[in-house]
């Protein structure tokens, strides 16, 4: 039987090892961390019934690709779609703006502007063309189809929050995905995303894959027999091996891949932001409208400048009761930053200062002494940077060396970073294995 290394026991990483298990292969999966998931698992708190996701998560009902597999796993009866209410802060208040007449009740823009503002979003929507706009950055695209006072009031702001200072050089192309694939509706599975991948999980060690927790990988080393892996101390020998990790992880763990000159140039030229979450359990309700997801726009590229500290205000139990949570109200406050930036490296209690001090500004009523408890999660490596013409700098999924591959969030362009398309990816590299081992 044929042996399989897979780095990572995150989705894209168990979805590669569901396709391999059914197609016969023997897989173990290695994962530095004590619980599979990568950037989508949770937390459970005392008296908690349901998993809060560290990283704010959540499906689109057009997600097919997670939809197909829950459906073979036989748990997509455990996935619910329910309709939060998104909106956006302007003028110091949120405005509802995740509809068409909310858009058109917006009163801080004139008509004209909103209504081209409208058909550019329905263009996205309709249009399947996505490799007509890489060549253009989105910050030019949109100025020209939209005019510039709709741009600068609604979509700047956001793609400033997403990219900070390189907000003008991510291509159109990304930002189509975002729009294409939208929907109202948003999902969840019933006991938090930690439930899913538990389950997942599960399925997968019952087709005989060895998942190997709290495993981290010194270094992997490539022969014409195949490739052996060092873990702990321990030599373990495999015909091939994929690795879900970051490209600067993977090129750390497989350093034979820096002879591959022009594959190795293409997986140091990719950029990414990390992304920092502070969450809060309060003791009362912050958005007090029903708010889910507060979009809070980012006022300058040098984000020191911007209005508020983060780019997202998010209660969660205002899209899933409070119930499974022992009665908390649980916020996200999440900001995406470069992988430098002070934030990744300030002390936990003093970013959580820094986040807790906006608050007010979005409940009067809020204090410190509504805090029952609060988490900080940061991560270098959570959102791609796409440039124009990214498609021509994507590494391939297979490496130069025979038999290793590689799969992350860098290659799933031009679609966004999420669950749905590392499960896309971590099944479209399961084949492409199955052709060539």
């Amino acid at each position: 039987m044929r042996r399989v290394a897979i780095v990572g026991a995150g989705a894209a990483g168990l979805a590669a090892a569901w396709d391999l298990a059914k197609a016969g292969y023997a897989v173990t999966i290695y994962e530095a961390a004590e619980r599979v998931g990568g950037l989508a698992g949770g937390f459970r708190d005392e008296g908690w019934a349901w998993w809060l996701e560290k990283f704010y998560h959540h499906w689109f009902e057009s997600d097919k690709a997670i939809l197909e597999l829950m459906t073979e796993l036989g748990l997509r009866d455990q996935v619910i779609f329910p309709r939060p209410k998104t909106s956006m802060w302007s003028h110091g208040r949120p405005y509802l703006f995740d509809n068409p007449r909310a858009m058109l009740l917006f009163p801080h823009l004139p008509l004209l502007p909103k209504l081209r503002f409208g058909l550019v979003g329905l263009y996205l929507r309709l249009s399947k063309n996505w490799q007509a706009l890489e060549g253009y950055t989105a910050d030019e695209w949109l100025q020209r189809a939209m005019g510039k006072r709709a741009y600068r009031d609604l979509w700047r702001p956001m793609l400033i929050g997403k990219f900070g200072a390189l907000y003008d050089q991510v291509t159109m192309a990304w930002f189509w995905a975002r729009i294409h694939t939208r929907t109202v509706r948003l999902g969840t599975y019933i006991g938090g995303f930690q439930a899913f991948l538990d389950a997942f999980a599960e399925k997968l060690c019952q087709r005989g894959v060895q998942i190997a927790l709290n495993t981290p990988i010194q270094a992997v080393q490539h022969g014409s027999d195949g490739v052996e892996v060092i873990a702990q101390g321990a030599r373990a020998h495999y015909d091939a091996l994929i690795s879900t990790a970051s490209p600067m992880l993977t090129l750390k763990l497989i350093p034979q891949l820096e002879a591959a000159t022009a594959y190795a140039q293409k997986m140091r030229a990719l950029r990414h932001m990390g992304a920092v979450v502070v969450i809060f359990a309060l003791r009362h309700q912050l958005l007090t409208d029903g708010t889910y997801w507060l979009n809070l726009p980012a006022s300058s590229p040098d984000k020191a400048q911007s209005e508020f500290p983060f780019v997202a205000l998010c209660e969660h139990t205002n899209f899933v009761s409070r119930a499974y949570f022992n009665g908390d109200h649980l916020i996200y406050c999440g900001e995406y930053v470069q992988p430098d930036h002070a934030y990744l490296r300030m002390p936990e209690a003093e970013l959580a200062d820094v986040f807790m001090s906006a608050l007010k500004t979005f409940n009067p009523r809020f204090t410190p002494e509504w805090i029952r408890k609060r988490w900080v999660f940061r991560t270098p490596y959570a959102q791609p940077i796409p440039f124009v013409n990214h498609s021509q700098n994507i590494p391939p999924l297979q490496t130069p060396l025979k038999g290793i591959f590689m799969a992350n969030m860098s290659q799933v362009y031009p679609w966004d970073r999420g669950t749905n398309y590392a499960v896309m990816l971590g099944r479209e590299v399961a084949a492409l294995l199955q052709k060539t081992v």
